[in-house]
């Protein structure tokens, strides 16, 4: 099944709702599916074999999806935060590709040889096109296993790579989460990622699957994702948890968001504290954790609304836990916790993250498939599962300091940092040492006119895990590097820790 055949379906059944955008000027699904059409044709008239997609979110990003799956092509949306370096170097691998790029970024794509038009400029020539040859859209014909989008990992800890993501996955996951037209016709959705996060492109499925208006925020500020929520009133957002942390922390805000009934949030760890203040802020939204990756399609876990409540609620500290968990598997999802003799680790017990299912893709583009012969794709995360089943993640199993013969998960000692009422960001890493191969160091962000001694966040450290967990040493930044998802740049923070101890070291000498 090709994503077209969902906007197919969307177009048949909602008629004159607006789906795309904002109300005074958005589109309908089926103005969506003649704008597509004409897209199409635009493609094929250049003989391209990609759309690349360097532009922030909008109109033209689900016209450039749908118009890409009907001419048979790949979507590539692409970081416009990426340095020339970076972006060249990725570009060179879609030499025929036609791009779309805000005037900003359309040099990146000039010098990698490609046409460029504005969005806006893409917009009106798939609606000439659509003109000159009117009619209705045919479903096109592409099998279900030719690739619906590459997107590029984040590169946090590695050079980015394609991630192929063929039409039945993308499909899987919409019709194993979502059900059709459940949407009443006032709901809309509003979604603050950019386009090359997979959630920008799993929410213009799903929303316009449901019958939900979807529309974006190209900036995200507290006050402006406030207003919006208000003025167009939006029914349904998914943050991540930097945005929300940004929201419940601002002091002088207007919280109040009458219109709002679900909030989902994902894409990084969400500090406990944060979605306490959540709860207690706004007991009447639907709160939703979703975890998944790139190679996943999306979401493959969920803790839902009802389980928010009763956490917060419980005095029973393991169904208080659960709050910091991910939730439980989403149906069609297989998933496995994996000890390092590649067994299936006992409940409580800490592995790798494995999953399969017809939405996981674990395919990258020239390197092929990277499932194992049982189908299961490795996350590179690390977690565990509890007795009642629900997904704890404990971090990258790339982010785990190994301090002597002593393997540390980041995540845990960061919990513990982020229980202080006035550290609003924490982050642990390993840092290169003669000694122990890594020692444990910690940044923390603190609450404006906060004092904070560090080693008063030690002490807390060891008295609630051990000493060889305690960081060796605290510093306080005003913020730390993240993507605009939230993950945070670990290899920054390193380097720069790095480089201080050897100036100190030198300033000693």
């Amino acid at each position: 099944m090709n994503i077209s055949m969902l906007l197919d379906m969307a177009a048949e059944g909602f008629g004159d709702r607006i789906l795309i955008g904002r109300t005074d000027d958005g589109l309908t699904a089926p103005r969506l599916r003649e704008l597509a059409v004409g897209g199409a044709r635009s493609v094929h008239a250049a003989e391209a074999d990609a759309i690349v997609y360097l532009a922030v979110n909008g109109p033209a990003l689900p016209v450039a999806l749908f118009a890409a799956a009907q001419a048979g092509v790949p979507l590539i949306p692409v970081n416009y935060r990426l340095g020339d370096d970076q972006l060249d170097a990725l570009l060179a691998n879609h030499p025929r590709a036609l791009g779309i790029a805000d005037p900003e970024h359309g040099e990146a794509l000039r010098r990698a040889g490609l046409a460029v038009r504005t969005p806006e400029e893409w917009l009106q020539q798939a609606a000439e096109a659509t003109a000159s040859s009117p009619g209705d859209a045919e479903p096109t014909q592409e099998p279900p296993d030719t690739p619906a989008v590459l997107i590029y990992t984040s590169g946090t800890t590695s050079t980015p790579k394609g991630v192929v993501l063929r039409h039945h996955n993308l499909v899987s996951y919409v019709l194993g989460t979502v059900e059709f037209a459940g949407a009443d016709p006032d709901e809309a959705a509003l979604v603050s990622v950019p386009p090359y996060h997979i959630a920008a492109v799993s929410n213009i499925l799903t929303n316009l699957y449901a019958g939900r208006r979807a529309l974006s925020l190209d900036q995200f500020t507290p006050e402006s994702w406030l207003d919006l929520v208000r003025q167009q009133g939006v029914t349904n957002a998914m943050v991540v948890p930097t945005m929300l942390a940004r929201i419940m922390d601002t002091n002088g805000l207007d919280r109040s968001v009458p219109s709002l009934r679900a909030l989902a949030y994902g894409g990084a760890r969400m500090p406990v504290r944060v979605i306490e203040t959540a709860l207690r802020a706004w007991p009447h939204i639907d709160f939703v954790n979703a975890y998944g990756l790139t190679e996943t399609s999306s979401t493959i876990t969920i803790l839902g609304p009802q389980e928010h409540r009763t956490a917060v609620a419980s005095d029973d500290p393991a169904v208080r836990a659960r709050l910091g968990s991910a939730g439980l598997p989403v149906p069609g999802v297989e998933l496995e916790v994996r000890d390092a003799s590649g067994e299936v680790a006992a409940p409580g017990e800490t592995g790798q993250i494995w999953v399969r299912g017809e939405q996981v893709s674990g395919e990258y583009a020239g390197q092929g498939s990277a499932v194992d012969e049982r189908g299961f794709f490795h996350t590179r995360d690390q977690g565990r599962v509890d007795a009642d089943g629900y997904l704890h993640i404990e971090g990258r199993a790339d982010d785990t300091i190994i301090r002597g013969a002593e393997n540390i998960a980041p995540a845990e000692i960061e919990d513990v940092l982020l229980r202080h009422p006035d550290v609003l960001d924490a982050v642990v890493v390993g840092v290169p040492d003669e000694e122990w191969g890594q020692r444990i160091e910690a940044v923390v962000v603190v609450r404006d006119g906060a004092e904070i001694d560090a080693g008063d966040l030690r002490a807390q450290v060891r008295g609630t895990l051990r000493g060889s967990k305690t960081p060796e040493r605290i510093t306080r930044w005003p913020e730390l590097p993240r993507t605009p998802t939230g993950k945070l740049v670990r290899r920054d923070i390193v380097e720069a820790l790095t480089a201080e101890r050897h100036q100190a070291v030198g300033r000693q000498g």
